[in-house]
């Protein structure tokens, strides 16, 4: 049974996962916007909400937890940056997932990751 299990393993053992996940959070943070497979579309969400309340709250902490996750110190200031300007009295629901049909080579459904616009 899978009661309590929420994490989806995406088929790839837990480092690369981890891997995955920040390498996706990252391109997010950084340009906004990205297209990946449904489930990892969904996975990823999960971590850049996370981030995003973290980001909310400019203190050392949440500097140093951003700074522990994201790839790129330019990401880490645009999170803070995005947090502070478009997020600061949103209480959740940063981002959306917009289905895009089908990839060609294996037919795996596609999604569109993105935040919200204020």
């Amino acid at each position: 049974m899978r009661h309590g299990k929420k994490l989806k393993k995406l088929g790839v053992y837990s480092g690369l996962r981890t891997m995955m996940l920040r390498n996706l959070a990252t391109s997010l943070v950084e340009k906004g916007r990205i297209e990946t497979t449904i489930t990892r579309a969904k996975s990823v969400r999960r971590v850049a909400e996370k981030l995003v309340t973290a980001a909310k709250e400019d203190t050392l902490v949440s500097r140093r937890k951003l700074h522990a996750y994201l790839l790129t110190p330019e990401a880490v200031d645009a999170a803070f940056k995005m947090a502070k300007e478009k997020y600061s009295t949103r209480p959740g629901g940063y981002t959306r997932i917009i289905k895009a049909g089908y990839r060609r080579g294996d037919a795996a459904e596609l999604a569109i990751l993105e935040f919200v616009e204020k």
